[in-house]
């Protein structure tokens, strides 16, 4: 028989089984619910114990199921879709156990029907007041007692975080949980079984909370469903995730259904022959989400009830065999019902969608990153195939369909109306944000009761004969009653180790004292000893108490303050550091702590201690085998202070951070004489303590309180209560014991341990004091536990929940042995109906008991003896509350704690409230003036206790959550518990632990999100695990009206815990923030959450007033517009005044200087690979045009592609081609490694520039015919290709002559959008650019300069073939991708060779940086020295990259480079270069930013160092020759200075006009013929496409040093000089020993030039292209790129793009798979902070996937279809809601 099968088994076979065997079955449900057994052995166990008894049981089940009726109500699930197993089981006392650990009594004979109570809600749900009050909290069903309660709401059990607590209704207590759906005789069956058990046992939890969640979920189901698309995983990473179990079991007993069809849920079964055309051969079984409706029309005959459909993501049969990353489909389409038979890849498209998509059908963006054949660059394109070589239609159907059909679902969900609409502004300020974070909801309930009075604990009456003080006790008892035993503890094994007698206590506790005040220890140099008052921390594990307090008391006897804090057990447990600050802030140099644990400390290599991170040093005591103190040491001879702190108790606030709790030796015996009232504690009274030791009511009540009335206390460790939760009833039994400390987890606890039940007798019990009673779960815990006891002799009155805070001591306690009498007094118990939604304003509303939102509470008890409580307002000023209205509880009594220790601010508004009678911020007038002064309550200090409640009638205290687990989102208070409550409500033992959540808030954008992390069973798949996130948002949503913004799941045991087990949610919320808690499933819902997002600006049209930006405004603040010049290349010194061909310049220096080497290649290893002077250049070139000419049948004016790695070859190709009047045009070859992509980029360039030949050499010839080539292009379909080594018969007649205008050459390149475009270069051009570097530069045939460049477009083309002819420097090329090769090659030439200018691209900076930055001092021992550099020029066509430049200066420093000679150029299509910082231009300026201002196209400078501050640095000085103004791109208005505009350009050496734009030529006819609509209209420019401004600003000269750190220079703003400066003469200076030779302005008439001069720097902001455009708001890709960069340390690449108005995140992961996730929220936190954007899609990556060109720029357009067409093998991709 399988496993499968035993889970059908019915509650009658179970209560029929032997005892014996029920007993085991009922341990293994304990097993598997505390996660100690797995799902696979629990089953193998259970189907051998049930073997026997099944076959009798199977054939009466057919019989019995024909009759039974349908159930009432039904939950979310069908029951037989689970894959755990929690059967139910039925001991022999009638308790019905779930396997997640529920315990139900079948029979309570009080109890109206089943029948009864569903055909009417009022017979089971008395309307009653709030608070029903009665004597006892066991009365009958009918009112009060039993009002289905907090029990409804809360999942039954302990605290939060506590293993273990379970849901009290539980949906799914009987399920099946195979994968074959069982009959439907065996469903009704199950269905009945639940259906008993929750009815009988209605008396104790409600169906309120579960109900509330189905009906939630079945309200939306009638709304159009969201499809919300899976996120993908890559295989590797589903295996590491907990849901992979790649084996299913074998033991199914049906064969007869193939396992992949096996779905794990009946209910979305799809058709079998659906299902088998779906799988098509070669591809993974693909899972789509389907679009609700759809499926519902599908699928109505396979459905038994039409609740089942409540799921918002369907799920697809999965292969067990072959489990792949889920693949999605488009959406069915709604109308077409009939496509079930039909495989879904055939579905019709989504017109909306593939108009949206694919209407721009142009070929893929070119790739024009190839020719590196290193590995990392090389990666970043071996990942995409072109897409113009794979047309859509012929892609696999799911590759094309995976993504972007998710994205389309991800839109069609997001389409859904938001909760509530924005408000209508923006401002850049965050008062405006802050506000929109707190709306002020004008219907919320207001509070309308009168203000409360304080209420009177009773009069504190010391019993006659209690010891004056503790030490008073222990002397007596010590003395007196030395035999009795004060504590006793158990072993792990349940067995008594040892007692500590009164007289024992006593003697060590002396000895104790004795040594301490004689020890001497060394602190440092000096000696010191322990002087009474002095501080110490005690140390002892959980499982010794006896050594803690005879410690404790030894400190007592002689004056010390003990601070008790958790063993630090090994570095995973929390971090110690909180601890340690704790320990240093008190001064504590020693520690006390017990042989046993000394060892078990971390230990050095030395085998000393080990010092903990961020503790202080310790000398650490061992307390025990000391020596017996002399005859004349009395421990009664101290004499201290009763107001002197006692001791000092550790506790944590929200944030984690720890603080210790002085309390005075007062305070502390007040404390305990108030317990031993309300408790009625008597001397000799047994006590069994569960809690922990240390600290809070176990510290109170077991150590102080026990031993001032001289009581015998049992103390049970943790790891026994894990082992034996029934252990403490076991001990009241044998010890027959008074009293009991617990927490509701271990009635829990206790519940589920039914074997051990049959001999437990409760009858001795007079008070079980549960110490959490302040949590709301704890009511159904008490509930169900006295059900259940009540027949063992456990009184009702005997329940005592009580109320505590660190802070306050004891807040409440519930008295034991309350008398019957009626009436509000001591006697009272209470519950409360509350309304969540008014208790979410803060109000206190009765809710009809049947409500869905309801939360029931229960009193805590009054207040104690000697004290009085008010309750005032949780925030703001102390304001006393109204009585209908939750706050603060907060305590006046001579027992509460006296302030943190050192921290007096806080102290004060913690320890030192005076509650104000009225409020201070609502000043009545009097007479016109206002007179505010709030009276206060009393003259008395009260203490905040941290709890949030009310008082109710008689005094009751009702604590409703606490300070630290409050959430408020916008402008609501939600308690983390309630949340728990709901997620636990919805199915939860399938896929999660039940104890192992937790709810917290992280502050995104100025308001609090709800992130709910929870550990998922290692047995629940990935599409569960989806379904169950999207349940219970939808139920989190409905029930609350929050939406939770992120929801996590993470392995089994991976959340942190607390030395005692419970969760650290602390530790959770640290982990979740800095992206260490590895998650296995993430869903971010940061659309439907985030509502306070900014409005974009509103745009001012003022055309009418001329020149867009020249105001009056701005006229009166002295703005100028915004124009530069270049200094006037007519000033030229050596006659180069008209341009000349470069062929004639070529031909003059290999007639006058022949042999003057130009050109000098390097290899990768340095060393001189190949020289050409000018003389053989000329005679190759010669040879070249002869061979073109012969051969290729070449005439002037016809295009020759030349396809040439970097190096000689290209050069001399180049001016053959220029000899022979051929326009030529330069290719990056294909990469030899990665064919596949960058072969279609050449052949497209040599179609488009319509080249009649190809030019190149061997290996690239042989490369373009080779076999894998083929694959590509057909090597026939090239035109003819021409070997340059080829030797032609004739030489060549003559050099062309050619006119100026005529064209010299085409360049090609892709723009990183993707756009490739052929620019018209003219000679006349060519020669103007050269003769403007030669000026700029400084560039003589002495100079020596290092080029690592491309040589293939732009100034990186100009560099390497023109320049140097032009002024005969001697050039050193060295191609990039030797760099890459050897990262050092290109700083140690410039060492070796003295090279002054240098210049490189930003890829070669990054190489360096990265690559040696371990190197440096290896460099240094090589003798690298790079003070020789005067220049060092970054070739870019982008903004600066500010940063990459700044660690390379700063890493390179101590080889000698000076920071200021690095520096950047700008070019771009329309002018290869605009801007080179010059040889002796000062240093570049650098100016700050508001980032907000910029998304709204403004420029607001602001100071280094302020928030949201953006450094740009100017992209070098305007060359001789050119002029620059800003306009803006729309209107075409000049724009002023220091406004954004896009950067226009007028040259001699502008490009002349588009050869081709590939693709769509309209938009840019304009691009070369540009004219401004205001001002000089005539004008002509050229629009550059970048967007930046102009900043007149002051900068030094040359020689004058800017460092980094002084920045004011460079900020400063120069309004108004340039105020004067418009009415002075403007001369042009060309004297070079001015900084910048730019336009200089004389202000004021003074010639100040010598140190200051006036220059126009040129910002670059970004391509226009590239302007991501999102609410409105125009963003800059690089910018949200930097934000991501920063926020975890194992990104190392990230780009973004946006693809249907979402936002996508793509971020290279430098790390394990298993971080993926951790990625998510962090990006999506990141970027909604500092951008305000909501990140739709976030994809994780390996390294080397973004691709990256020649150039050093992301191309994120390839990287988008890349994505699009599925090719990016994502480590994980998560669809944010």
């Amino acid at each position: 028989m399988s496993a499968t099968a035993a889970n059908f088994l019915g509650m009658d076979l179970i209560s029929s089984l032997p005892s014996d065997v029920r007993e085991k079955l009922a341990e293994l449900d304990l097993e598997l619910s505390e996660g100690d057994i797995t799902q696979k052995g629990y089953e193998k166990k259970r189907a051998k114990l049930l073997q026997p008894y099944l076959k009798k049981q199977e054939l009466n089940d057919v019989e019995k199921a024909k009759n039974l009726p349908p159930p009432p109500y039904y939950n979310i699930k069908d029951s037989n879709n689970s894959n755990n197993s929690n059967n139910s089981n039925v001991n022999s006392d009638g308790v019905i156990i779930s396997s997640e650990g529920y315990s139900y009594v079948t029979e309570v004979p009080s109890l109206p029907s089943s029948q009864q109570r569903h055909s009417k809600k009022s017979d089971f749900h008395q309307p009653s007041s709030a608070i029903s009050s009665s004597s006892s909290s066991a009365t009958p069903q009918g009112g009060g007692g039993g009002a289905p309660g907090y029990e409804n709401m809360r999942p039954q059990g302990g605290a939060v975080g506590d293993p273990g607590y379970q849901n009290t209704r539980e949906p799914n207590t009987f399920q099946n949980h195979g994968a074959h759906p069982p009959s439907n005789s065996s469903q009704h069956r199950q269905r009945r079984t639940q259906r008993k058990v929750t009815h009988n046992e209605k008396r104790y939890h409600s169906e309120v909370r579960q109900e509330a969640v189905q009906q939630a979920l079945a309200a939306l189901k009638s709304r159009p469903k969201p499809s919300l698309p899976m996120p993908s995983k890559r295989s590797s990473v589903l295996n590491r995730s907990p849901g992979c179990n790649d084996e299913l079991d074998s033991s199914s007993d049906d064969e007869s259904i193939p396992e992949e069809l096996i779905s794990p849920d009946k209910e979305y079964n799809y058709p079998r022959d659906h299902i088998s055309n779906s799988m098509l051969p070669p591809e993974p079984i693909i899972k789509p989400p389907i679009r609700e409706s759809s499926i519902i029309a599908q699928q109505q005959h396979l459905r038994h009830d039409v609740k089942q459909s409540q799921a918002p993501i369907q799920k697809y049969p999965s292969s067990g065999s072959e489990r792949r990353p889920p693949q999605n489909l488009p959406p069915l389409p709604t109308s077409d019902t009939s496509s079930t038979d039909s495989p879904p890849i055939g579905y019709k498209r989504d017109h909306e969608f593939t108009d949206k998509a694919y209407k721009q059908k142009h070929l893929n963006a070119p790739d024009i990153t190839q020719f590196n054949n290193a590995h990392r660059i090389a990666d970043r394109v071996t990942r995409y195939v072109n897409v113009s070589q794979t047309e859509l239609n012929e892609t696999d159907a799911n590759g094309k369909w995976k993504v972007s059909a998710k994205i389309q679902q991800l839109l069609n969900t997001l389409k859904r109306p938001k909760r509530r609409p924005l408000p209508e502004f923006y401002e850049d300020n965050d008062i405006e944000l802050e506000i929109a974070a707190n709306p002020k909801d004008p219907n919320a309930p207001k509070p309308e009761g009168s203000t409360m009075t304080p209420v009177q604990g009773e009069q504190l009456s010391i019993p006659a004969g209690l010891p004056r003080t503790l030490e008073c006790a222990l002397q007596r008892y010590g003395i007196n009653s030395f035999k009795s035993s004060m504590a006793t503890v158990l072993d792990p094994n349940g067995k008594i180790t040892t007692t500590l007698t009164y007289g024992k206590l006593y003697s060590r506790a002396q000895k104790i004292a004795y040594a301490l005040s004689t020890k001497i220890f060394s602190k440092g140099p000096e000696q010191v000893t322990l002087k009474p008052g002095d501080r110490v921390a005690l140390v002892y594990p959980n499982n010794d108490p006896l050594s803690f307090i005879t410690a404790w008391y030894g400190c007592m006897f002689r004056g010390l303050v003990p601070l008790p804090i958790e063993l630090p057990l090994s570095s995973s447990d929390t971090p110690p550091q909180q601890v340690g600050f704790l320990l240093s802030s008190c001064g504590i140099t020693v520690a006390l702590t017990s042989e046993a644990c000394l060892k078990g400390l971390p230990k050095s290599a030395t085998g000393e201690i080990a010092k903990l991170k961020g503790w202080p040093r310790l000398q650490w005591f061992v307390t025990e085998h000391l020596p017996k103190p002399p005859k004349d040491f009395n421990v009664g001879n101290l004499r201290i202070e009763e107001t002197a702190a006692a001791y000092i108790e550790y506790t944590t606030d929200k944030e984690g951070s720890v603080m210790g709790i002085t309390v005075t030796r007062a305070a502390m015996i007040n404390h305990c004489r108030a317990l031993t009232m309300a408790c009625h504690y008597t001397e000799g009274e047994t006590i069994v303590c569960v809690l922990d030791f240390k600290r809070e009511v176990g510290l109170w009540h077991a150590v102080l309180t026990s031993v001032l009335n001289g009581m015998h206390v049992v103390f049970i460790p943790y790891a026994l209560m894990k082992l034996r939760p029934s252990s403490w009833m076991q001990l009241i039994t044998k010890h027959r014991a008074s009293c009991c400390l617990v927490k509701s987890r271990d009635l829990h606890w206790g519940l589920l341990a039914t074997k051990d039940h049959k001999d437990i007798s409760l009858a001795s019990l007079r008070m079980l004091l549960v110490a959490d009673g302040a949590n709301p779960w704890s009511l159904s815990s008490c509930d169900q536990f006295l059900n259940v006891f009540q027949a063992k002799g456990l009184r009702s009155d005997a329940i005592c929940p009580c109320a505590s805070s660190s802070e306050v001591f004891t807040v409440s306690l519930r008295r034991p042995g309350r008398s019957s009498t009626t009436g509000f007094c001591q006697s009272a118990t209470g519950r409360g109906v509350l309304s969540m939604a008014a208790l979410s304003h803060g109000v206190v509303r009765v809710d009809s008991e049947d409500s869905l939102t309801s939360l029931t509470l229960q009193d805590c008890g009054q207040v104690m003896p000697g004290a009085q409580m008010v309750v005032v307002r949780s925030e703001g000023a102390p304001v006393l509350c109204k009585t209908d209205q939750v706050g603060e509880i907060c305590v006046t009594s001579g027992s509460t704690g006296a302030s943190y220790f050192g921290l007096d601010g806080m102290t004060n508004s913690t320890f030192k409230v005076q509650p104000l009678l009225e409020d201070p911020e609502q000043p009545k007038e009097t007479g016109g003036t206002i007179v505010s002064s709030p009276k206060p309550l009393s003259e008395e200090y009260y203490v905040r206790s941290g709890l949030l409640g009310f008082l109710g009638p008689g005094g009751l205290v009702f604590v409703c959550g606490s300070r630290d687990g409050l959430m408020t989102v916008t402008g609501r208070k939600h308690n983390a518990d309630d949340i728990i409550a709901t997620v636990l409500a919805v199915e939860p033992m399938r896929f999660i632990y039940r104890g192992r959540i937790a709810v917290f808030s992280i502050k995104v954008l100025r308001d609090e999100r709800v992130c709910v992390i929870a550990e998922q069973r290692p047995d629940c798949s990935e599409e569960e695990s989806f379904q169950w996130m999207s349940r219970v948002l939808q139920a989190v949503d409905s029930i609350h009206q929050v939406g939770i913004y992120c929801l996590a799941l993470v392995p089994p045991n991976h959340l942190p815990k607390t030395p005692l087990g419970g969760i650290h949610l602390c530790e959770a919320r640290r982990r979740f923030l800095e992206g260490s808690l590895h998650p296995a499933n993430v869903l971010m819902c940061p659309h439907t959450c985030v509502t306070n997002l900014p409005k974009p600006r509103e745009m001012h049209q003022d055309t009418g007033v001329g020149p867009a930006s020249v105001m009056v405004g701005n006229l009166v603040q002295g703005n100028r517009l915004a124009v530069a010049h270049g200094r006037d290349v007519g000033m030229a010194e050596d006659g180069e005044r008209k341009p000349q061909l470069i062929t004639g310049v070529l031909r003059w220096r290999a007639n006058t200087s022949p042999d003057h080497i130009i050109f000098t290649l390097l290899n990768s290893k340095g060393a001189i690979a190949k020289t050409l002077t000018c003389s053989e250049l000329h005679k190759r070139a010669e040879k070249i045009a002869a061979l073109l000419q012969e051969r290729g049948k070449i005439e002037p004016g016809d295009h020759v592609a030349l396809i040439f790695p970097p190096g000689l070859d290209l050069l001399c190709a180049f001016y053959g081609c220029l000899y022979l009047g051929a326009i030529p045009i330069t290719i990056r070859p294909p990469h030899p490694q990665n064919l596949i992509t960058t072969l279609p980029t050449v052949r497209m360039i040599v179609d488009v520039s319509k080249s009649g030949i190809v030019l190149s050499i061997q290996p690239i010839i042989k490369l373009l015919k080779s076999r894998e080539a083929a694959s590509s292009i057909d090597p026939k379909t090239w035109p003819p290709i021409l070997d340059i080594d080829d030797n032609p018969k004739r030489k060549l007649a003559g050099i062309a002559t050619v006119s100026l205008d005529s064209s010299a050459y085409l360049d090609f390149s892709v723009s990183t959008c993707g756009r490739l475009s052929g620019v018209n270069i003219t000679h006349r051009s060519l020669s103007s650019l050269c003769a403007s570097l030669k000026l700029a530069c400084e560039l003589y045939p002495s100079r020596h300069v290092a080029l690592c460049l491309d040589p293939y477009c732009g100034l990186g083309f100009v560099m390497w073939t023109l320049i140097g002819v032009y002024s005969g420097h001697h050039s050193i090329l060295i191609a990039p991708y030797e760099v890459e090769a050897n990262p050092s090659l290109w700083l140690s030439t410039l060492s070796q060779h003295r090279v002054r200018d240098t210049f490189c691209s930003y890829g070669v900076i990054e190489l360096c940086t990265k690559a040696l930055s371990n190197s440096v001092p290896s460099l240094k021992q090589r003798n690298v020295d790079l003070r020789c550099v005067r220049t060092c020029v970054v070739v870019g066509e982008e903004r600066p990259r500010v940063t990459l430049t700044q660690q390379f200066c700063k890493l390179f420093q101590g080889l000698g480079l000076n920071t200021r000679c690095v520096s950047t150029s700008f070019g771009c299509r329309v002018n290869p270069a605009i801007c080179v910082q010059g040889a002796s231009s000062a240093e570049s300026a650098q100016v700050y930013v508001d980032l907000r201002a910029l998304r709204n196209n403004r420029v607001a400078l602001v100071e280094r160092g302020a928030p949201n501050s953006l450094c740009l640095i100017e992209s070098g000085k305007l060359l001789p020759g050119v002029k620059v103004i800003i306009a803006n791109p729309e209107t075409k208005g000049h724009c002023g200075d220091s406004h954004l505009g896009e950067i226009w350009v007028q040259s001699p050496h502008n490009a002349n006009g588009y050869f081709t734009i590939y693709g769509d030529e309209t938009d840019y006819n304009d691009h070369f013929n540009a004219k401004l609509v205001t001002g000089a209209t005539s004008e002509v420019y050229a629009r550059t496409g970048y967007l930046g401004f102009l900043r007149r600003t002051e900068c030094s000269q040359a020689a004058s040093i800017l460092d980094e750190t002084t920045p004011s220079v460079a900020s400063r703003d120069s309004d108004t000089e340039s105020l004067n400066s418009m009415s002075q003469l403007q001369l042009n200076f060309s004297n070079t020993s001015l900084g910048g030779n730019s336009e200089h302005s004389l202000v004021g008439g003074a010639v100040n030039s010598s140190d200051q001069e006036l220059h126009d720097a040129v910002y670059v902001v970004g391509a226009l292209d590239e302007v991501i455009s999102l609410r409105g708001m125009n963003y800059h890709p690089i910018d949200i790129e930097n934000s991501v960069l920063r926020c975890h340390k194992k990104i190392a690449e990230c780009a973004v793009f946006t693809w249907t108005n979402l936002l996508v995140v793509v971020v290279e992961l430098d790390g394990n798979e298993s971080e993926a996730l951790d990625l998510v929220p962090l990006v999506t936190n990141t970027v909604l902070e500092e951008h305000q954007l909501i990140v739709g899609v976030v994809v994780v990556v390996d390294p080397g996937v973004v691709p990256i060109n020649s150039r050093g720029e992301k191309q994120r357009m390839h990287l988008r279809d890349g994505f699009l067409a599925d090719q990016l093998d994502p480590i994980y991709v998560a669809y944010n809601m």
